[in-house]
């Protein structure tokens, strides 16, 4: 049940459509931009090593510990009321950066724009389950919705690089604001208000429990992965993580109205659904991460040319995403589910499994095949949003985003804990400043650009050593996305027909 406040009329669905990617597309993007702007930051602001670990960090910890919360406050306040402030608040954020002559005024700018951001991602995807009464409909658009997420999170490092080569730093924020302008006027013009009818009481204390569990976990995941599972801080934000998170599920099942709706994981499609999406996530972050310091260190191309040279990865998900739902209506929901998850995990195998030097061909082959497999997580938000009663379209949205966002947290830190491991073991290096080496390839660069002469055989080791840190990476990322397709093939029923739960 929803509250409209005018009749939705095809086109104006569709326009409707269109305003949500473009929310989508700046937010996914402003995830990825922040790594090729990083160097002139640093160059710009002379950060502290601390500041510069807030200023990539604190984006991530706002946007998952608000997720649940602002997906429960748009079921209550008022989904395009919170989205349109969402835009408004990511727009003034960025023209803020203007005034940011300090390492932390930044902090302060990125966590304005966590905020703003976790209050976009849940309402894009519960609003389109406004907008869009008819289930293949809405199929459809889910597969724009997923194709947009994929386009962002690839154009994020080519937008920087192409601002970066002409502007300073701050333009990687500016160029925020218009778009976001014309999305909250738009926004206002052509969406419908929604909301719960009947939410229940708030949930004042499960709201800060949600807040202080995510922010902990990710907290303590980031910092196991760089620091060890022993560092200061880090045994304690486990503690804190498992504690707040485990009260907040007990007290969200012991209520009858709940801020997050955890009995949606009775269902078995939900469940599969949520895990495509968190192992999708967990793989793609991982293998971004190291395929753009392969690029650029290994490889040699400019931040603009690895930019570029990831959007295979882009295209390949604009091409399958809008076919996925009309290929589900053929042969049902399950096969293209988990169809889509075995041929991103081929992609990953690709580069597992390359015989020779492994260069820039398989890599494009590898991105191909993993943006066409992920035109599966379209049908993957359509299962999701199916199982999930309309009035809960907020808690269903915000599980799928916190799927998306502990994921990508997850795979830098667990994946890139095993590619950091793997390629301290595959470097020979003995000589001066060998701890520095063997810290990363960047360390290993720097120490060699140091020898001078000598110092070639380090780089050309380095280099050997890192490429097979992301084989590997590769390799564990196959295995988790073969795993998540045999999920799909046993929680999802083979008949599954994508129609609305009452």
């Amino acid at each position: 049940m929803t509250v409209a406040a005018a009749p939705v009329t095809s086109r104006r669905r569709w326009a409707g459509l269109a305003v949500l990617s473009a929310g989508l597309l700046v937010v996914v993007m402003d995830m990825t931009v922040l790594n090729v702007a990083l160097p002139a930051i640093t160059e710009d602001l002379r950060p502290g090593s601390v500041q510069v670990l807030w200023t990539v960090d604190v984006y991530a910890l706002v946007l998952a510990g608000l997720l649940v919360t602002f997906g429960a406050i748009g079921d209550r306040w008022g989904r395009r009321r919170l989205l349109v402030t969402g835009f408004a608040l990511f727009g003034l954020a960025s023209t803020v950066v203007l005034w940011a002559r300090t390492p932390d005024a930044l902090i302060a700018v990125r966590a304005l724009l966590g905020l703003g951001g976790a209050m976009i991602m849940p309402t894009t995807l519960s609003m389109i389950r406004t907008l869009f009464s008819d289930p293949r409909e809405r199929a459809t658009a889910l597969g724009v919705w997923s194709a947009m997420a994929a386009v962002g999170a690839a154009l994020g490092p080519v937008l920087g690089g192409l601002l970066l080569e002409t502007f300073s730093w701050r333009s990687a924020f500016l160029v925020n604001v218009p778009v976001m302008v014309a999305a909250a006027v738009a926004g206002l013009l052509l969406l419908p208000e929604s909301r719960n009818p009947t939410p229940g009481r708030w949930d004042a204390l499960g709201a800060v429990l949600s807040v202080v569990g995510m922010v902990a976990l990710v907290h303590a995941v980031k910092h196991a992965a760089k620091d060890g599972f022993t560092a200061p801080a880090v045994p304690a934000a486990w503690a804190v993580a498992a504690l707040a998170l485990g009260w907040f599920v007990v007290r969200c099942l012991r209520r009858p109205d709940p801020l997050l709706e955890i009995r949606l994981f009775r269902s078995g499609p939900f469940t599969a659904g949520v895990a495509a999406a968190l192992a999708t996530s967990i793989a793609m972050a991982a293998m971004l991460l190291l395929l753009a310091q392969w690029m650029q260190l290994v490889q040699g191309y400019s931040p603009l040319e690895s930019g570029v040279r990831l959007l295979p990865a882009a295209l390949g998900a604009v091409v399958a995403s809008p076919l996925a739902p009309a290929l589900a209506a053929r042969t049902g929901a399950r096969a293209v589910l988990a169809g889509g998850l075995a041929v991103t995990a081929l992609g990953f195998a690709l580069i597992f499994v390359w015989p020779g030097p492994l260069g820039y061909g398989p890599v494009a082959g590898a991105l191909a095949l993993i943006g066409f497999g992920q035109g599966s997580l379209a049908i993957a938000s359509a299962v999701i949003m199916a199982g999930s009663p309309a009035a809960k379209a907020g808690s269903a949205a915000a599980i799928e985003e916190t799927a998306y966002e502990l994921g990508g947290v997850l795979g830098v830190a667990v994946l890139g804990s095993v590619a950091a491991a793997v390629y301290r073991a595959e470097l020979p290096y003995e000589g001066p400043a060998a701890a520095v080496a063997r810290e990363s390839l960047g360390g290993a660069l720097g120490v060699a650009r140091e020898l001078g002469a000598a110092g070639a055989q380090l780089a050309g080791q380095a280099g050997a050593a890192f490429t097979g840190s992301l084989v590997t990476a590769c390799g564990a990322g196959a295995l988790i996305m073969l795993a998540s397709a045999v999920a799909a093939l046993l929680l999802t029923p083979r008949d599954l027909a994508l129609r609305d739960k009452p």
